[in-house]
């Protein structure tokens, strides 16, 4: 029998694909292992809802804060994961300039910056690299482990932290600036999630932003979020989902072990408007074909904080809230101060003119 020999270049074919042989050039081609991990980086740090990058945010300190701070502020970092840096390490030395040199070649595009000077401590959320920045006055918080320490049953696993909260802002509608940027700084705080397309099981937790127009306040809570199927009691609902056989000595039949605490009593939900009919399945229990229940437990960290100002660069720039009085303003006041005073001369007494003084003084 004669061999066939390939005139082609070793291990390579003609285009007019002659043989069938085994070189490298024939078939198809495969994506080196290189190239296939840089473009999934790629990938994953890309929002396919916006086509964007997705936001990823630093949480640190300017200046020495107590250890309740210190807390807050790890809270803060737990709350915006995944895509955080979770033990970043800070300095002294350390300067602005240095985290921003830092965010751009990883992505950062958020700061959240706290602070304690001599009254309230501050909150600053900023945007990198040149702002805007908002600057919040802190007036009550909670930390984590206080808000678990005060439930009867905390629940706050690793497994809610694999995927971004939901932002939910309430009480901003029908409010000028500064408020109406404040709404866009934290809807792109997170990835964008498409309603149609989401995955329900990625829904875990929820940001809440509450806008009191009487106080003028502004209500910071985090809340993880947990479904139960309507009618299954919390017997039932264990035994699905820790996948362990229960403990039958003191029954004389299974059927006690479901109606010894009273078939369903135990997950009924006070409220109709909380059951839910789900898209799609979530796990064992939760299923398409059924309603569920929807329940939010507080995870902290809790806030109550007052918006005091609005920078238009990064902690820099011109202050856009409070609204800023020009010298020319400044200037022309005064003088209509000055002929106000020399106008009610007359009628100011000694007596209130040197105290008046004296306060001024002071």
């Amino acid at each position: 029998m004669a061999r066939v020999r390939n005139s082609g270049r070793r291990g390579g074919g003609s285009s007019g694909g002659g043989g069938k042989g085994k070189g490298k050039g024939k078939g198809k081609w495969k994506m080196p292992a290189s190239v296939a991990r840089k473009q999934q980086a790629v990938m994953a740090n890309v929002d396919q809802v916006t086509g964007e990058r997705i936001p990823k945010s630093f949480v640190f300190s300017r200046g020495k804060l107590p250890t309740t701070l210190r807390h807050l502020q790890q809270d803060l970092r737990k709350l915006m994961l995944p895509y955080t840096a979770l033990k970043l390490k800070e300095k002294k030395r350390n300067n602005l300039k240095d985290f921003v040199n830092v965010a751009s070649p990883l992505g950062v595009t958020h700061f959240l910056i706290l602070s304690n000077p001599k009254s309230l401590p501050h909150l600053r959320f900023a945007k990198s690299p040149q702002g805007p920045t908002y600057t919040c006055q802190i007036e009550e918080y909670a930390l984590a482990a206080d808000i678990a320490n005060s439930q009867k049953r905390p629940r706050s696993p690793a497994e809610i932290f694999k995927n971004s909260p939901l932002v939910v802002l309430s009480g901003f509608n029908g409010l000028g600036e500064p408020f109406k940027s404040f709404v866009t700084f934290f809807r792109h705080l997170v990835p964008a999630i498409d309603t149609e397309t989401v995955k329900l099981s990625t829904c875990q937790r929820i940001l809440l932003l509450q806008y009191d127009k009487e106080k003028e306040i502004i209500d910071f809570r985090h809340y993880s979020i947990k479904l139960q199927p309507v009618g299954v009691s919390r017997k039932i609902r264990k035994l699905m989902q820790n996948n362990q056989v229960p403990d039958l000595r003191d029954l004389k039949d299974v059927s006690d072990f479901v109606t010894k605490a009273g078939y369903g009593s135990e997950s009924e939900p006070d409220d109709e408007a909380a059951c839910v009919s789900l898209a799609s399945d979530i796990d064992k229990l939760n299923r398409a074909s059924r309603k569920s229940a929807v329940r939010l437990q507080e995870i902290g960290p809790r806030m109550t904080m007052r918006l005091v100002k609005v920078e238009s660069g990064l902690c820099s720039g011109d202050i856009l809230y409070p609204e800023s009085v020009g010298k020319e303003d400044v200037a022309k006041k005064g003088q209509e101060d000055e002929e106000e005073i020399d106008d009610d001369e007359d009628m100011i007494e000694l007596g209130d003119g040197s105290e008046d003084e004296s306060e001024d003084e002071d």
